[in-house]
């Protein structure tokens, strides 16, 4: 099947090239961006922009529900739609641009990885994995905010509000937990550093297990755009838009549920695993610290206890270490800091602004 047949098939009608002062710019624009988020990456800004300046750009017709850009990587070409803002064109190219970044060819050019997603296997595990952390790295070139939204009845903080916004808190968690650098490292250059140190740093089961919850999220959240698009039809019936209706509140649940229980396992894994290797008070401060700023990180629904309820476990266990090894007790010593922050803990501790401040 030739490319414009591949691309037809999903709705894709090419319309024209880009012209080459607008590729020109976008590959400058890019570059420049990336090699300014992203300095302990090492990236070279003319190397950069050369490799982009020979990237194939076209404007198409992408059908509704489909990002304005997309790129593919059979014939390594960035589609953007005909009805974007090009003045804004930036904003929809790094994504692509990161993508045609973190191929990785074989000796016969076969794709066999892009980024955090392996195509040697048919399923293409981390498709979901490698879409976030490319997006985040994207926000982070573009000098997005961290902004709070709510979706499926879950609050969160995200510097991508409008793609990919569960996805991208997750893997902003698992981040927090290995650090920024191993995660674009891997995403830029299709390598397992970001794989291996959060499997070091949690558990290979937790690792796939996030790694396919993120797949299953991405297939929910395409379930219920087509379910949303069915309603657009004037000549849908009373009864067909019930059923709809259903389903969509059906998959709302889902994601939800899914989306909490991923978190709590990075959060358990990660911090349970910590814990085991905390023996002395400098250990104890630098978890507790660690554990309180995760609060900043995670998404909530009005009824989510679980980070409050592990949190207070977790202080309750510290303070056991103490007297297991004979330090100075957090409770008998009553001008001893720790104490005051111990009892602090006492209390049900709520999200955001209702944490009471004992970082200082």
């Amino acid at each position: 099947m030739s490319i414009n047949s591949e691309l037809k098939k999903e709705g894709i009608e090419v319309i024209k090239p880009l012209d080459t002062l607008s590729v020109i710019s976008i590959a400058k624009n890019v570059a420049t961006k990336l090699v300014m988020a992203f300095p302990e990456q090492n990236l070279n800004c003319n190397d950069l922009f050369i490799k982009l300046s020979r990237l194939n750009m076209y404007i198409a017709k992408i059908p509704a529900g489909m990002s304005c850009a997309k790129y593919y990587y059979r014939n390594s070409s960035i589609y953007f739609s005909d009805d974007i803002d090009f003045s804004n064109i930036d904003s929809f190219a790094t994504h692509e641009c990161i993508h045609y970044l973190q191929e990785l060819r074989d000796t016969k050019n076969n794709l066999i990885h892009l980024g955090l997603c392996d195509f040697t296997s048919s399923k293409l595990p981390g498709m979901a994995l490698n879409e976030a952390a490319v997006q985040l790295m994207s926000s982070k070139a573009l000098g997005e905010k961290i902004d709070t939204v709510k979706y499926f009845d879950i609050t969160l903080p995200t510097a991508s509000p409008y793609y990919y916004s569960l996805e991208c808190n997750l893997i902003s968690q698992m981040s927090y937990i290995t650090g920024e650098y191993a995660l674009f490292n891997s995403t830029l250059y299709s390598n397992d550093s970001f794989k291996r140190k959060f499997i070091s740093l949690t558990s290979e089961k937790t690792f796939y297990t996030v790694q396919n919850n993120l797949d299953k999220l991405i297939t929910l959240e395409d379930s219920l755009s087509i379910e949303a698009l069915k309603l657009r039809n004037s000549d849908i019936s009373i009864k067909s838009i019930a059923k709809i209706e259903k389903d969509i509140s059906h998959l709302r649940s889902k994601i939800s549920e899914l989306f909490i229980n991923t978190q709590n396992l990075i959060l358990t894994s990660y911090f349970d695993n910590y814990f085991e290797n905390v023996v002395n008070i400098e250990q104890i401060e630098s978890y507790r610290r660690k554990l309180y700023n995760y609060k900043d990180l995670i998404g909530v629904t009005s009824n989510y206890t679980f980070f409050n309820d592990y949190y207070i476990s977790k202080m309750a266990a510290l303070e056991r270490i103490f007297d297991n090894n004979n330090e100075t007790a957090l409770i008998p010593v009553k001008n001893n800091f720790l104490y005051n922050l111990f009892r602090k803990f006492k209390k049900l501790l709520g999200y955001g602004s209702s944490y009471e401040n004992v970082t200082n």
